[in-house]
């Protein structure tokens, strides 16, 4: 089960630091989440958006660059709780990277090229309020966006990042472009899909969807980041994937059991994975 008292702890360390008109806004988030389609708010139980974004202390008019926006769920409730002061910037992964996922067609792969400067299109299908909205990758980041962002967040964005590391240093890459957006007291929240920590670090490389809590510390300590507080409120005991299993196996994506409403429902009994919540900022 999330270590409540754990969580209210770091909560409450990271609030008595900020001043008051950086903290979030509860109230305006709940009423945000609660105008979403169903199908967004069906993932509320296992994605704690309120619960997250409050962690991360998300604030109205703040700056915040979101990694991997792909289809919007969270890009949604952002561009509406940021409001017109604030601004959102979507963050892809290079282009490179694409071609060398094995299912990648060519459709696809401009498909996700095209998403990334098609980011203020998405925005402007979720709120009209004027926020300033921008999408860019994390090896082209603008050079006026540099030093300017409140929030990075990366919410189950990490794991092919470090997949692919080894072949094409993507994930250091990607942490020295948020350390260089992000203002002196600016933080990074993560949420990760997490591998137990029993296993192998030849199968919690990212490529099975894993990785480990130690390993994602160790990365961002590497990076020049300190770990400001962490947090079990997107925990979930039920998933424990054996070597042979990929965090897709669960909802939504319930890859592997198309043909078999019963595997599908044991999947759906577990939920969707065990996700590590991080917060780090910029080591001093």
């Amino acid at each position: 089960m999330p270590n409540l008292r754990s969580y209210l702890l770091a909560a409450t360390l990271i609030l008595a630091a900020l001043p008051a008109s950086l903290i979030a806004d509860e109230a305006t988030l709940n009423t945000i989440i609660a105008a979403r389609p169903a199908d967004d708010q069906a993932r509320d139980p296992y994605r704690h958006p309120i619960e997250t974004l409050t962690f991360f202390q998300v604030a109205p008019g703040m700056t915040v660059a979101e990694g991997l926006p792909g289809s919007g769920w969270y890009t949604r409730i952002l561009a509406n709780y940021l409001g017109g002061e604030g601004t959102l910037y979507g963050v892809n992964y290079p282009d490179r990277l694409y071609r060398m996922f094995s299912f990648a067609s060519p459709e696809w792969i401009q498909t996700r090229i095209a998403s990334t400067a098609d980011f203020g299109e998405l925005v402007a299908n979720f709120t009209d309020n004027g926020i300033t909205a921008e999408g860019f990758t994390f090896e082209t980041v603008p050079e006026e966006v540099t030093g300017t962002v409140d929030r990075v967040l990366l919410i189950r964005a990490l794991h092919n990042l470090n997949r692919f590391e080894n072949e094409t240093g993507t994930l250091r890459r990607a942490l020295a472009a948020i350390r260089t957006m992000l203002k002196d007291d600016g933080l990074v929240g993560v949420v990760q899909h997490r591998a137990p920590a029993a296993a192998s670090d030849d199968w919690a490389n990212g490529t099975a969807g894993y990785l480990k809590q130690t390993t994602v510390i160790e990365l961002f300590e590497d990076a020049g980041f300190e770990l400001v507080a962490e947090s079990e409120i997107n925990a979930n005991p039920l998933d424990q994937p054996t070597a042979h299993e990929v965090v897709w196996r669960l909802p939504p994506a319930l890859r592997g059991s198309q043909d078999s409403s019963e595997q599908q429902d044991a999947m759906r009994a577990i939920g969707e994975s065990d996700r590590m919540t991080l917060l780090f900022r910029p080591a001093l």
